[in-house]
């Protein structure tokens, strides 16, 4: 445990077009090698899709799958007695939804296809109509913890 004193979260500052601090999340993650402006160029273009797809505002669509990828609890590996419990654990918020983009940018990017603009705007298409592998990642992770539920006393 550290003796200095605890750092502050930093805030996400917002993007330069929408002024959302979601899609800078989601730009941050999609990075790769430091090139930050293909990130906002792939992003940009998956909410152009959405538009054009769905007819509605593509933040809100967005918003709404990350949403429905989000949870509250998980489960960890607990070590107890020599044998190992799958241990059900909350967790907060922030977290949660940092998963929750991790898990929707790792399912569109297994999708087939070549534009990875038209890949993540499809998913987030699915994932927002409840439909989609980020969304069945979820609720795989439930299950597994309704299941180990009887372990939560091992926290």
């Amino acid at each position: 445990m550290s003796r200095r004193g605890t750092t502050e979260k930093q805030i996400e500052k917002p993007d330069p077009i929408y002024r959302n601090r979601l899609v800078n999340l989601l730009v941050n993650r999609i990075l790769r090698n430091g090139k930050k402006s293909l990130a906002y160029r792939i992003l940009y273009g998956a909410m152009r899709n959405i538009r054009r797809a769905t007819k509605k505002n593509p933040l809100s669509v967005l918003r709404q799958a990350v949403r429905r990828v989000t949870f509250n609890v998980t489960v960890k590996a607990r070590r107890v007695g020599g044998s190992t419990y799958q241990v059900l654990i909350e967790i907060e918020s922030s977290q949660g939804k940092a998963l929750a983009i991790r898990w929707l940018l790792v399912a569109f990017k297994k999708r087939p296809g070549r534009n990875m603009a038209f890949k993540l705007s499809y998913e987030s298409i699915d994932v927002a109509r409840d439909n989609g592998n980020a969304v069945r990642k979820r609720e795989e992770t439930h299950r597994m913890a309704e299941a180990n539920r009887a372990f939560a006393h091992f926290r």
